[in-house]
């Protein structure tokens, strides 16, 4: 099959756009936390709204893109995003950013489910492989490359810049507020992603039995099988973890350390998705070495160490641990949806969806954090969260029993010595 690399390349510039506008709140949290004058347990309300969306938008996505295919389902979604996102730059309020969070957290789960088959149609079924792992590289690129465009740019607004981009933002955005100046920036990431997506043809797609959505029935049928809930509860385990840290290094760094949350803060939370990023290739090259329940365990368990250090460390331990817990988070994503998808025989398009629904437990970690933190007015022991959701993930390493068992590459081969008797 040829390669149609106009798909390819939107698909990749899609995923990039997916995460540079999605990883943007753990930098922003101090900032919202400080100008809405709202406790942690209100402010952790505020990625809730975003994964929400994916909760209620992952299994209706696939029957809108079986109904009205890819490009609609995408320009759609890039429509809701940037709506959401001018809304919210023109009326700051934290009313509204909830409404605008769950607007682009819509979009945002509205892509997720259309472009992995396209990519798999674009690509070649044979080449999907290495697409999957470049969209995964580039996904991490834009979280790393986020933080740092918000540290740059409210700098350059402090300075007192009129021409330009920057001129633009200090003349529509309120003094006070320089960090909403990322939204315009969503805002106009969404309006470019809209135009590309208008210009070109894209493939037809169509489904095969692992990405097809099935009828009703066969969602509760599913949800009768005790692994497919135990794994739900795994993915939600893995994006609460995630979300959970990513949203509390800046501002952690800031209340424990002093340290400025739109420089280090920023800067730290970068490191954070690179070192997630850079773990991912590590990831590959084990588990094709190791069974992936073990690889799960080890890095699980060194994650909590990980986060030990970053927690009770000083200041300098700590912003080199955070992102060292990124970096051991890096393959549990991986590892937990093969898992899963290697646990039940038939029927995994609808499995996949209801382990996208799981992603909404990216919204619930950070809520609880931060109202255990306002109970005890200690953010460390409300990030005891994060201890449990990784413990719960160590502990799939040892009940997970899947059907099909990665295959692992025999790096010393036993040799057989064949004797003979006279």
């Amino acid at each position: 099959m040829k390669t149609n690399y106009t798909g390819v390349v939107l698909v990749l510039v899609t995923f990039f756009a997916i995460s540079f506008i999605t990883n943007i709140l753990g930098p922003l949290f101090p900032s919202l936390v400080e100008d809405f004058n709202i406790s942690l347990a209100v402010a952790g309300f505020l990625p809730f709204s975003f994964f929400a969306a994916y909760g209620v938008m992952s299994i209706p996505s696939g029957i809108l893109v079986d109904k009205y295919g890819e490009k609609f389902v995408m320009l759609t979604a890039f429509v809701m995003a940037a709506i959401g996102s001018l809304l919210f730059a023109i009326n700051p309020s934290f009313v509204m950013a909830m409404g605008s969070l769950f607007l682009i957290g819509t979009g945002m789960a509205m892509l997720q489910v259309a472009i992995n088959p396209l990519l798999r149609v674009s690509g070649g079924q044979e080449h999907f492989a290495f697409y999957s792992v470049m969209a995964q590289l580039l996904f991490g690129g834009a979280a790393t490359l986020s933080p740092i465009v918000y540290s740059n740019v409210v700098q350059s607004m402090a300075a007192g810049e009129t021409n330009g981009v920057i001129g633009f933002f200090n003349s529509n955005v309120p003094a006070n507020m320089s960090w909403l100046s990322m939204y315009w920036i969503f805002a106009a990431v969404s309006i470019a992603m809209l135009v590309f997506i208008a210009l070109i043809r894209l493939p037809k797609v169509e489904l095969n039995d692992e990405e097809a959505v099935g009828a009703v029935g066969i969602y509760k049928q599913l949800l009768k099988n005790k692994s497919v809930i135990l794994f739900f509860i795994g993915i939600a385990a893995y994006v609460g973890t995630e979300q959970g840290v990513a949203n509390a290094i800046s501002l952690f760094l800031e209340r424990y350390h002093g340290l400025d949350p739109v420089t280090v803060g920023a800067e730290t939370v970068s490191e954070f998705w690179f070192m997630l990023t850079v773990g991912c290739l590590l990831g590959l090259v084990l588990v094709k070495l190791f069974d992936s329940r073990l690889v799960l365990k080890l890095f699980s368990g060194a994650a909590m160490i990980a986060l030990s250090f970053a927690l009770f460390g000083r200041a300098e331990i700590s912003v080199i641990a955070f992102p060292m817990v990124g970096f051991f988070l890096s393959v549990m994503w991986s590892v937990i949806f093969s898992l899963a998808l290697n646990s039940v025989a038939e029927h995994h398009g609808s499995f996949a969806g209801i382990l996208c629904t799981g992603i909404v437990g990216g919204g619930l970690a950070s809520p609880l954090i931060g109202l255990i933190a306002d109970m005890t007015g200690d953010l460390r022991i409300g990030m005891v969260v994060v201890y449990i959701t990784l413990g719960y993930i160590f502990s799939i390493g040892f009940w997970a029993k899947p059907l099909v068992v990665n295959k692992t590459i025999k790096l010393f081969k036993k040799t057989s010595v064949e004797t003979s008797t006279s």
